[in-house]
């Protein structure tokens, strides 16, 4: 099994792939208007869009919108080399502050902010690549 991408259940697709292709750059892999989903390039997992409608047509009598239309408990997160950068930009294309840019105890920056649909996004740098140094041995 291989992990595909992450779908957002939203009520204007379109808004929606706008807000995401100028806060991000993303590239719109596939768009279906009157189906009400699209894909975006994410350059690895797939990030969708998708009316409450399909949702509803796919699982239907088992589909259920967030209650009280507040946004669903979930994160999507984006590795950057400029949190500061993608953070600004992300505000800048319509999104809310959630958490300034700073640097966790671990050592990577990080911040957060709501999407306008309301979709929790985290950005952080990319933690350093694993050492692949052989292991060290006591001496003998």
């Amino acid at each position: 099994m291989q992990f595909f991408g992450t779908v957002l259940y939203v009520d204007e697709v379109s808004a929606v792939v706008d807000f995401y292709r100028r806060a991000f750059g993303l590239e719109l892999r596939f768009f279906d208007e009157p189906l009400g989903f699209a894909e975006l390039d994410t350059g690895g997992s797939t990030l969708a869009i998708a009316a409450h409608s399909l949702g509803e047509m796919l699982m239907p009598g088992r589909y259920s919108r967030p209650a009280g239309g507040r946004p669903a408990g979930v994160e999507i997160a984006f590795f950057t080399g400029d949190v500061a950068a993608s953070f600004a930009a992300a505000i800048a294309a319509g999104a809310e502050p959630i958490a300034a840019p700073r640097r966790m105890p671990w050592g990577l920056e990080v911040a957060y902010v709501r999407a306008p649909e309301g979709t929790l996004i985290g950005f952080s740098e990319p933690p350093p690549a694993p050492s692949t140094a052989p292991p060290m041995r006591p001496p003998q």
